[in-house]
């Protein structure tokens, strides 16, 4: 009973298909069996074809499974209604993309504050909020700008940000340095770290990159629709990063 507690996201014999109905039924996932504890750094490593992103989908609550059981904190993801997940995409989930999904004609701190906006805050309370995150990010001189005013760096701390507008139970991270420079990639994960000492949050990195893979806690491989191999990742205090 403890460790169902302690499982915020529990997936078992996840099969995904598209195109449903013989005989053009292609299924991307096969089989999959993860769980992942409150609080943990885990990543999911695949090169493109994997599936990594079906199975970000599926974690995300953006996609229902074919079969199998999905629970995120102890919620049946398959046979929950759309206003169910809706609300749990909004309120437990906080998704950091590669491409960043900023709106373009708004400023940083709207981005941040619409999360809240959607979840139905006060303007007064979800503006304090989002000055108080996009700060933490150190972006307090660029809240007033739009994303097209901002580095690619500072699109995705303004992402970051907006991530954590109602302080989710979990960040799930797409390739989020996939579009950055090595040294502004550095940044961002540093603050992914930051997070999940500090805030204690759970945060699922899907990348391709195995060596920011092995700065996590947990690194999942993911090859053809399918785990192939589970282990312990490095430390990032091996980086010199405290």
């Amino acid at each position: 009973m403890k460790e169902q507690e302690q499982c915020i996201i529990n997936l078992q014999q996840i099969r995904k298909s598209f195109f449903l109905g013989q005989p053009n039924e292609l299924e991307i996932l096969h089989g999959i069996n993860l769980k992942v504890k409150k609080g943990e750094f885990v990543s999911i490593v695949g090169e493109s074809g994997s599936g990594k992103s079906t199975l970000m989908n599926l974690i995300g609550a953006l996609e229902r499974p074919t079969s199998g059981t999905y629970h995120l904190e102890n919620i049946d993801i398959g046979t929950a209604n759309d206003k169910v997940l809706s609300d749990i995409r909004n309120q437990k989930i906080g998704f950091v993309f590669q491409t960043y999904n900023l709106i373009a004609r708004t400023t940083s701190l709207a981005n941040v504050e619409l999360p809240m906006l959607y979840a139905g805050l006060p303007k007064k309370e979800r503006t304090a909020r989002a000055k108080e995150l996009l700060n933490m990010m150190g972006m307090g001189d660029r809240m007033n700008h739009r994303p097209d005013e901002l580095s690619g760096g500072q699109k995705q701390r303004t992402a970051i940000a907006r991530a954590m507008a109602n302080d989710p139970s979990i960040i799930l991270a797409d390739e989020p340095t996939g579009a950055l420079d090595s040294e502004t990639g550095r940044h961002i994960m540093d603050i992914f770290h930051r997070l999940h000492r500090e805030q204690g949050k759970t945060i699922v990195l899907i990348t391709h990159s195995r060596e920011l893979a092995e700065e996590t806690e947990r690194i999942i491989t993911l090859k053809d629709g399918a785990i192939t191999g589970e282990r312990r990742g490095g430390s990032y205090a091996d980086l010199g990063k405290h």
